[in-house]
C-alpha cells in the first residue's frame, strides 16, 4: 500500500485567518473574494463534523507574506453578505488575547454599523473588534455594540473623548462592558490592568486598517505643519559714506585781482611798518 501523499505545510506568515463569516460562504467564495488582493494558494474553513457547518471562520494562505499583508489591509471590515469580515494575521490571532480592554457602546443609531464604529475608535488605539448587536430575525441594530482594544490606555482614551459625542446624529454613551456571566462586574478593573501589563504579548499589534497609498506605499502619518520662518532681525541705518576727498594736486583756487582805485581818488594810506 503506498504512503499517503503528505500534508501541504501551511506558510503561517502568509495566511491570513478571516472571522465572522456568515453561513453561506463557503471555501470557493473566500478564495475568490481573497484572489482579488493577490495570488491564493490555498483555503480552509473548519467544519463542524456532526453538522457539517463551517464555524464562522478560515484561514486563507497566500503566495507570500507581502500577499497576504496586503489582503489584510484591503479586506478587514470588508461585508460579505452583509456583515463585515475580520481579517488579521493568522500568526498573530492565536497570541491576540482579551486583556478585557472592552467597551459598551450604547445609544447607536441605525444606520452605524461594525465598519462605521470600527473606522471611529481605531483612531484612539489598535481596535481588535467591534460588534453591533441585531434582532435576529430582521438583523436590525439594536441600538448597541461593543468595542475591543488590545490595552486599556486605548479603552480609556475613547471613554474619555467619546462619551457623550454625537455619532450619526445621535449622542453616544461610552462605558466599560460588564463581564460575561456577571451582572454588575464591569471590565477595567486594577486586577485586570495588572494582568494586562504583564500580558507577554503586549508588544503585538494586529492590522489597524491604513491601505497602502498611491504608488503602493504604505501610508504614513501626515508631515507636521511647517514652522514660519523667523522673524528678520532689525534693519541698522547704514552709516552715512564718507564726502569725497579732494585730490592732492589740485591747483589752487584762482586769485581774485584788485581793481586799481579810480584816478584822482585819494591813494589809501598804506599798511603801518611799511615806508612810504
Amino acid at each position: 500500500m503506498a504512503p499517503p501523499p503528505p500534508q501541504h505545510e501551511r506558510n503561517q506568515e502568509a495566511t491570513a485567518y478571516v472571522g465572522d463569516l456568515e453561513t453561506q460562504v463557503d471555501e470557493a467564495l473566500l478564495w475568490e473574494l481573497m484572489l482579488q488582493a493577490g495570488p491564493v494558494v490555498n483555503v480552509f474553513i473548519p467544519k463542524d463534523k456532526l453538522t457539517g457547518q463551517h464555524m464562522g471562520f478560515g484561514f486563507v494562505e497566500f503566495r507570500g507574506e507581502e500577499d497576504a499583508d496586503y489582503a489584510i489591509k484591503i479586506m478587514n471590515m470588508v461585508k460579505l453578505f452583509g456583515k463585515p469580515i475580520r481579517v488579521n494575521k493568522a500568526s498573530r490571532d492565536k497570541k491576540t488575547l482579551d486583556v478585557g480592554a472592552n467597551l459598551f457602546i450604547g445609544n447607536l443609531d441605525p444606520d452605524v454599523d461594525e465598519k462605521l464604529l470600527y473606522d471611529t475608535f481605531s483612531a484612539f488605539g489598535v481596535c481588535i473588534s467591534t460588534r453591533i448587536m441585531r434582532d435576529p430575525d430582521s438583523g436590525a441594530s439594536r441600538g448597541f455594540g461593543f468595542v475591543s482594544f488590545d490595552d486599556f490606555g486605548a479603552a480609556d482614551a475613547s471613554l474619555e473623548s467619546m462619551n457623550g459625542q454625537y455619532l450619526c446624529n445621535r449622542s453616544i454613551t461610552v462605558s466599560y462592558a460588564i463581564k460575561k456571566d456577571t451582572k454588575a462586574d464591569r471590565h477595567g478593573s486594577a486586577a485586570e490592568r495588572l494582568l494586562a501589563m504583564n500580558n507577554p504579548n503586549q508588544g503585538v499589534k494586529p492590522n489597524t486598517f491604513f491601505a497602502a497609498g498611491p504608488g503602493g506605499q504604505p501610508m504614513s502619518a501626515p508631515p507636521p505643519p511647517m514652522q514660519a520662518p523667523p522673524a528678520p532681525p532689525p534693519m541698522m541705518m547704514a552709516p552715512r559714506p564718507p564726502p569725497p576727498m579732494m585730490p592732492t594736486n589740485a591747483p589752487p583756487p584762482p586769485m581774485m585781482a584788485v581793481p586799481p582805485p579810480p584816478f584822482g581818488a585819494p591813494r589809501p594810506p598804506p599798511p603801518m611798518g611799511m615806508p612810504m
